[in-house]
């Protein structure tokens, strides 16, 4: 897995190319430790990310015990971190807000159209 992380103030883009699961997620949560404390938005581009599982929700969902807290969004979700993504939030709306996580997406664009 590669991840690249820049920075711009208060905002901070974590760019990752591979898997997201459970050998993934120590480093994914390091590079969010490793964010000056003046970042308060946090963007995941998982463009290069075509897998992610229960891992992925825990990275997206469960904020980091150290640090301050950060607003987190996600851009370039490929159909698998998508699906999944749906899904928990089908189970479990309250828990995994989508409106939060994608603030730019319409509720109706989240929906694959219908075939």
């Amino acid at each position: 897995m590669n991840i690249t992380t820049t920075t711009d103030g208060t905002f901070a883009r974590i760019s990752l190319c591979g898997e997201i699961d459970f050998h993934t997620l120590p480093p994914l949560r390091a590079a969010v430790d490793a964010l000056p404390p003046q970042v308060t938005d946090l963007q995941w581009d998982l463009t290069h990310t075509s897998f992610m599982d229960v891992a992925g929700l825990h990275l997206l969902f469960t904020p980091t015990t150290t640090g301050p807290e950060r607003r987190a969004t996600v851009t370039g979700l490929r159909a698998q971190p998508l699906s999944l993504l749906l899904l928990a939030a089908d189970v479990n709306p309250t828990v995994f807000d989508l409106c939060r996580l994608l603030p730019d997406v319409p509720p109706a664009d989240l929906r694959p159209a219908a075939s």
